[in-house]
């Protein structure tokens, strides 16, 4: 099924995550998880739901139930592609050797993610991490807003994070 989606989603500037099959729901769930540079609105949703439904009508007459998502805010960052849309946003990293820390998540170079940490109450300080040596990382919900400080050092000064 990726395979059929998969160039109308990336026509459209967007990646298929996963797709997941509930056979047991009366009628079929089909759930599309996709994630693009730009992330997912409502509209975006569904243009791409009205595609997908399209594609997948020409292949059987079997009533089901589509949904187009995006990954949520809990899905681990695994990939460059998942540090890079990111960028901006605050992360609970765990590294390979058990450590922890919070941090803003800076540009992706060859690899390795820039993270803003702080050290002690007021310093800020840019932390190259090799991505292979990152064990898992989290982005983080914010409910106030970021330190400008931070997002300049994460380079998405005068963006929206």
């Amino acid at each position: 099924m990726v395979e059929l989606l998969d160039g109308e989603f990336a026509r459209a500037g967007y990646d298929i995550e996963d797709v997941v099959i509930d056979a047991a729901a009366r009628p079929p769930r089909i759930t599309i998880v996709a994630d693009g540079d730009r992330g997912l609105d409502l509209d975006t949703v569904a243009e791409l739901s009205r595609a997908a439904s399209e594609l997948l009508d020409e292949l059987d007459t079997v009533p089901y139930v589509l949904e187009v998502t995006s990954p949520g805010v809990d899905r681990p960052l695994t990939t460059e592609k998942h540090y890079r849309r990111a960028q901006g946003r605050l992360a609970a990293i765990t590294l390979g050797d058990g450590a922890k820390l919070t941090g803003r998540i800076g540009p992706v170079v060859d690899g390795t993610v820039a993270v803003v940490v702080r050290e002690g109450r007021s310093t800020l300080v840019v932390r190259d991490i090799a991505i292979d040596e990152i064990a898992e990382a989290v982005v983080q919900v914010e409910f106030s807003p970021p330190n400008p400080r931070e997002l300049e050092l994460a380079g998405v000064a005068g963006e929206e994070a």
